[in-house]
């Protein structure tokens, strides 16, 4: 009798522990690894910044030695000049890519969105006085820049020379092919300098804030909602830029890494939220669950053909960009509602 009895406790070890694990951990939030996500993204990107000051420094450096005549630091320096320009650019490159992976987080996470705006997404004064995010720049030569706009696209409008205002010299054959093609100039060395310096500072700010961030329930639901219905934006960014309107762009951005490209990245970074809360829903509803993971999958992939076609030579049309910019953002906004509806049957407040 007393062996039946264990035997039976056996048993019913084997078939609880694992049913109650199971349904015990599957239901809960995993925010813990958004939170290693965010600040592994982070502290690359505030390392990679560094580095791209050593650059900007470099350039700047023999500005001034120079006195600023930029034809004269050209003429006696021009491997010199050639080098910290390519060595900028290739490393703006690589950054850019980087925040663009953690942007669905940042950009969607309330206490973190400022950092966003400030990186990324925010007009410059000119173009939008009442929407530009208010923080200035203070640059080498002493003079203050306010309202800046976001520093990425002040580097890279700075750095290929979309505005002429901002150019130095034009027409020089920085890689010496005989050619003088995109981006090939003298940029403004203290834009810079300066905004090289900001980035590298804010960076490190959003690395300190990712590391504080305690990550909540509403906090992912409300990035999730935020971000995911942006795609007509960023299809208009695109259709804007040079890959797809060629020299003829209207666009001052994403003119250097299609904004395809982009939004690929930022995908994947909304799909680390969704991994992060989707056991929450799947345990209410399995099925909602299965829709908005295929639902984020499909949109990926969505985006992804296009960008391969890209990639492979295709070049959109404006019209084209129109309609691709129509479907995601149907896609998106399907996605959105059911993550909302979601959120309810949570009791999960979505942040306004």
């Amino acid at each position: 009798m007393k062996s039946k009895v264990i035997l039976l406790a056996v048993v019913l070890s084997v078939l609880i522990v694992p049913f109650s694990s199971v349904f015990g951990a599957e239901d809960k939030a995993d925010l813990d690894a958004v939170k290693t996500y965010l600040i592994g993204k982070a502290t690359d990107l505030a390392d990679g910044a560094k580095v791209l000051t050593q650059s900007t420094d470099a350039y700047y450096d023999l500005a001034k030695a120079a006195n600023f005549d930029y034809a004269h630091m050209w003429k006696d320096h021009p491997k010199e000049v050639a080098a910290a320009l390519e060595s900028a650019k290739k490393q703006w490159i690589v950054i850019s890519p980087i925040y663009e992976q953690m942007e669905g987080i940042v950009g969607g996470v309330p206490s973190l969105s400022r950092y966003d705006a400030i990186l990324d997404a925010s007009p410059t004064g000119k173009e939008d006085p009442e929407n530009a995010t208010d923080f200035t720049i203070d640059l080498p030569s002493g003079d203050k820049l306010e309202k800046p706009g976001s520093l990425f696209n002040l580097l890279e409008s700075d750095l290929w020379g979309y505005f002429p205002e901002d150019v130095e010299v034009a027409d020089v054959d920085l890689d010496g092919n005989g050619k003088v093609e995109f981006g090939e100039l003298l940029p403004d060395a203290n834009l810079a300098k300066g905004g090289a310096d900001a980035l590298a500072s804010y960076s490190a700010d959003l690395l300190k804030a990712a590391g504080e961030w305690e990550p909540t329930e509403s906090d992912a639901f409300t990035a999730l909602v935020v971000m995911i219905p942006t795609m007509n934006d960023m299809f208009g960014s695109w259709k804007e830029s040079r890959f797809v309107e060629g020299n003829d762009a209207t666009g001052k951005a994403f003119s250097v890494i299609s904004r395809l490209s982009d939004m690929n990245d930022i995908i994947s970074s909304i799909q680390v939220i969704y991994a992060g809360v989707g056991p929450l829903i799947e345990a209410k509803s399995a099925g909602q669950h299965d829709q908005i993971n295929q639902g984020l999958t499909d949109l990926k992939t969505y985006v992804d053909d296009l960008y391969t076609q890209e990639n492979d030579g295709k070049r959109f049309k404006p019209e084209e960009a129109d309609l691709f910019g129509t479907e995601a953002q149907d896609r998106a906004e399907t996605i959105t509602g059911q993550i909302t509806q979601a959120a309810a049957l949570l009791d999960v407040t979505i942040q306004q």
